[in-house]
């Protein structure tokens, strides 16, 4: 087995996340890893076409994808070509006996299942903010075959998201809120906290999906990934698909009234109270201490 395979999108932040994910299992499961660049005129043939070849060539045993709109197109195509499915959006891996297992999000997120994959080749497209973008080892970079042009497809303009009006990605501070706040009226806290902060202001899917925040300022599996210096969680439980989008975060304050929230397992300073009044109080310390 030639190790593990790491298909990068060129110019996708995602690539980068997807290498330290490779780096992370080549290390656990002591195997090689290489990665490789399609700069081929984009179309599901033809990339199935150039990766089958190359991975059939080296025989690798994993293969590992950003979850990108690109990907989602192809990698399903590549994987039935070895007569295997592809996994797609997962949220987690880890070795267990010298064995893969994969965690993926089922139902919108409400329940996770964990898969041991059997056979060989593995393919896998990795959520947005499973693994941290980080610089590691050197890996072996490996050249697409030349493979002849399919017929069937012509390509076309490459798909671009919509350009959001905030970019959460490039904020240092972020106040991001959740069910807690219980109003859309009691927003103003937050807001006043955010301004206290010099801060941009991000919630989870409910608030969002309530029509109290834009939905440009979600954070999470459906939203914005997020990796700030500073992350302030208030009334936020901590759901999964929320917390893959600001495990990036360099320091994390909770504030919640409840201790069993699972934000605080991920939070570097936590405060187990009621934000209604902690929330104010610490709004005024800020202020105060500017001056």
């Amino acid at each position: 087995m030639s190790g593990i395979l790491a298909v990068l999108e060129p110019g996708h932040k995602l690539s980068a996340e997807t290498l330290s994910a490779a780096r992370d299992l080549g290390a656990k499961l002591g195997l090689a890893v290489h990665s490789v660049e399609p700069h081929l005129a984009y179309t599901a043939d033809a990339y199935t076409d150039a990766l089958a070849e190359l991975i059939r060539a080296k025989q690798f045993q994993l293969v590992l994808f950003p979850h990108t709109y690109q990907v989602r197109d192809f990698a399903p195509k590549l994987a039935t070509r070895f007569d295997r499915a592809l996994i797609s959006d997962v949220i987690r891996m880890r070795v267990e006996g010298g064995q893969l297992l994969v965690t993926r999000q089922l139902f919108q997120g409400k329940m996770n299942a964990e898969i041991r994959p059997l056979g060989e080749p593995v393919f896998v497209s990795l959520q947005a903010g499973a693994y941290r973008a980080e610089a590691g080892e050197a890996v072996i970079v490996e050249q697409l075959p030349s493979v002849a042009a399919t017929p069937r497809q012509k390509p076309e303009e490459k798909f671009r998201e919509a350009q959001r009006a905030v970019d959460l990605s490039a904020a240092p501070i972020i106040v991001s809120v959740g069910r807690g706040i219980k109003e859309k009226e009691n927003l103003h806290l937050i807001e006043e906290l955010a301004a206290a902060l010099g801060a941009e202001i991000a919630a989870s899917r409910p608030i969002c999906d309530n029509g109290w925040l834009p939905m440009e300022r979600q954070v999470g599996s459906s939203g914005q990934t997020v990796a700030p210096k500073l992350y302030v969680a208030v009334g936020l439980s901590g759901a999964i698909q929320h917390l893959v989008g600001m495990k990036g975060a360099k320091t994390v304050v909770a504030i919640n009234k409840d201790p069993n929230a699972p934000i605080f397992e991920v939070a570097d300073y936590g405060m187990c109270a009621d934000l209604f009044e902690v929330v104010p109080a610490l709004t005024a310390a800020i202020n105060a201490a500017k001056g």
